[in-house]
């Protein structure tokens, strides 16, 4: 673990200040962050979230070691659009009954889910370290992980929540400081409800934990009859089951702050009676298009598969990387107005770094102003400042080894840097190294190892000779 760690300063959402980061276990530190709702391709405002904790993943892996940070991102592919979207795709064979309502659900969710992962990876992104679907943590499970039915089971025992109309609900009134993190109390949200509505609910903020489903409908066998679980549960169950009941990060766009995340804190609080779910919570701004509010009904609504493949913006194709420069461009922090200028203006930037970068063999030392600028709560203008430098004095030929730092940064901030110049002898020595240094269980320096060879686009692999159980590490180009 580096010392550079102590630096860490990030703006937590619930304190509304900007401190220290101090991990709970510096040996596990734990981020969870909202993933998408698989019922269509990801829109570029879903890049966003993704770009910016893809950033915090790698500092934090490079603050404290690769092998102690544990990311998680889920996958939510239980939803009523998701439904919509399966009668609306295959509903004359789920009509003439050649293929259940379950199996439509199915593949649509794992043609968007395969199509999410292809555009994520192509905007230079790390998978998370987990990624679970919110379909397997509904029913209590065989590994005895946390699950949704058992969490609201225990919300119902310990008097949050209670039954009404078919549904489950959750007593907002039986937490005295639900909306520590949206600042909204119960008082403002009683006097704008539209109680008439809602006449099963104690309170109007009171939010369905579980309810019941139509025989038209998926659903799981549960103690309150055959339904589907609300959408602030999931979370809460998927985050307790890998990181526990009070973890270090949890992140998502603002947009998600009130009903989602205010909810989810409220569910997993009290049902395993913590002060807190998660020590910080990080938000990214929100994204507009060509200065106006992203909309299908403004015809500015883009999937990141669109920017990609397609003609549709700026009429011409835009590169992956171009798309997350111009996205880290702006604080993350900040609103931000995707336009066709800031990605012209990103692919430029990008073009000079690239030319001067390419004049070095190989990846060098990761420049320490670079850490240090993202340590100031991801303060990726800083960093980009420091890049720039480096670019000028290639261009200027003042300062030996700036090439190579620009190559390493570029690598790190995940920007394809080329490998055909890989020394893979050097490879093979390095990797020699990392494995003496882990059969002496120098685990910090061996993860110094492997996160040098990722700087220059080498990624390794662990595992296991099927023969002797030995170790074996293999390598591949990350581009």
């Amino acid at each position: 673990m580096s010392d550079a760690s102590k630096g860490l300063r990030l703006y937590n959402t619930l304190t509304r200040t900007k401190a220290e980061f101090v991990p709970i276990d510096p040996f596990n530190v734990r981020m969870y962050v909202c993933g998408p709702t698989v019922y269509d391709f990801a829109h570029i405002g879903n890049a966003r979230p993704v770009i910016v904790f893809d950033v915090l993943f790698r500092l934090l892996r490079h603050l404290y070691g690769q092998s102690h940070v544990t990311y998680v991102r889920n996958i939510t592919d239980v939803d009523d659009k998701i439904n919509a979207r399966a009668l609306r795709d295959f509903g004359g064979e789920i009509a003439a009954g050649t293929l259940s309502l379950n199996e439509a659900i199915r593949r649509v969710t794992e043609k968007t889910a395969d199509q999410f992962h292809k555009d994520v990876a192509t905007l230079g992104c790390l998978e998370p370290t987990v990624e679970p679907r919110a379909t397997e943590f509904v029913e209590p499970r065989a590994d005895g992980k946390a699950d949704m039915i058992t969490l609201i089971q225990n919300l119902i025992g310990r008097g949050h929540a209670y039954v009404a109309a078919g549904e489950v609900l959750f007593d907002t009134a039986s937490m005295p400081d639900y909306g520590q993190l949206s600042k909204r109390n119960l008082d403002e949200q009683q006097a704008g409800a539209r109680i008439a509505v809602d006449a099963h609910k104690k309170n109007p903020g009171d939010f369905v934990l579980w309810k019941l489903s139509s025989p038209e409908e998926p659903g799981w066998n549960s103690p309150w009859g055959r339904g589907r679980p609300g959408w602030h549960i999931e979370c809460s169950a998927m985050s307790a089951a890998y990181l526990g009941e009070v973890f270090d990060i949890h992140g998502g766009g603002l947009d998600l702050i009130f009903p989602h995340h205010e909810n989810e804190i409220a569910q997993s609080r009290c049902a395993h009676g913590t002060s807190v779910m998660a020590n910080v919570w990080m938000h990214n701004g929100f994204l507009q298009v060509e200065g106006q509010k992203m909309s299908k009904s403004l015809g500015n609504f883009y999937s990141i598969h669109e920017l990609l493949e397609t003609e549709t913006f700026g009429t011409r194709k835009w590169p992956g990387e171009v798309l997350r420069l111009a996205m880290l461009m702006t604080h993350y922090r900040e609103p931000i107005d995707f336009s066709v200028r800031k990605l012209e203006e990103a692919e430029n930037t990008l073009r000079k770094w690239k030319r001067a970068a390419d004049l070095a063999p190989a990846a060098g030392e990761l420049p320490a102003k670079v850490i240090e600028a993202l340590c100031d709560d991801l303060a990726t203008y800083a960093a980009f400042q420091v890049l720039t430098q480096l670019a000028g004095e290639v261009t200027e030929a003042v300062g030996e080894g700036a090439a190579a730092s620009l190559k390493a940064a570029l690598a790190f901030l995940g920007f394809n840097v080329g490998a055909a110049d890989v020394d893979e002898a050097g490879v093979a020595k390095a990797i020699a190294d990392r494995l003496a240094l882990i059969a002496a269980k120098n685990w910090a320096e061996a993860d110094r190892v492997r996160d040098q060879l990722l700087a220059q686009g080498v990624q390794l692999k662990d595992g296991k000779d099927p023969v002797t159980g030995e170790r074996v590490t293999t390598w591949e180009v990350k581009r």
